[in-house]
């Protein structure tokens, strides 16, 4: 007996559907869906006009960013706690390499990584938020008790060669 486990390794890697199993899916309306030649290639089949209007309201609105107001923080770290990316940390200021290594996620591509520095909060700490790792969710916001974080949106705009304003 092969076990389901096998049966899908085995379709996915190539293997053709049998004329059985086509007959039997085409007897209930349905076809076999074409084989990958390996598990390192990607399958999208794309999305109908419903599923599409779905996924676009999922979306994070990238030009929604968080804003941190230092003095209204009591550094309660209710944000630390609720961040799902672990983007937020409340630690001692330095140069900016030791810090790196203070994040409680610390950067893996530090040359490209950024970093948003507070000033000095009221006990001498500083607030750094790794602006990559940010999904822009808004739970620190939702979570903060004095609202020292907000999202506020945004609009990017630059100068395009040949226009004229």
């Amino acid at each position: 007996m092969i076990d389901l486990h096998e049966r899908l390794s085995e379709f996915s890697y190539g293997y053709g559907v049998s004329r059985e199993v086509e007959d039997l899916l085409a007897s209930v309306g349905l076809r076999p869906t074409p084989f990958l030649p390996s598990l390192l290639h990607e399958a999208e089949l794309g999305f109908d006009v419903k599923q599409a209007f779905m996924e676009a309201e999922r979306c994070l609105n990238c030009d929604v960013q968080t804003v941190f107001e230092g003095p209204k923080c009591i550094e309660c770290d209710a944000c630390v706690d609720i961040c799902p990316m672990d983007c937020i940390t409340f630690t001692e200021n330095g140069p900016e390499a030791e810090l790196r290594q203070r994040l409680t996620a610390p950067s893996s591509h530090p040359e490209t990584q950024d970093l948003y520095v507070s000033e000095a909060l009221k006990t001498g700490r500083i607030m750094a938020k790794d602006e990559d790792l940010c999904l822009h969710c808004g739970l620190c916001a939702e979570r903060c008790p004095t609202g020292a974080w907000d999202m506020q949106k945004f609009l990017f705009d630059t100068a395009k060669a040949g226009c004229h304003v």
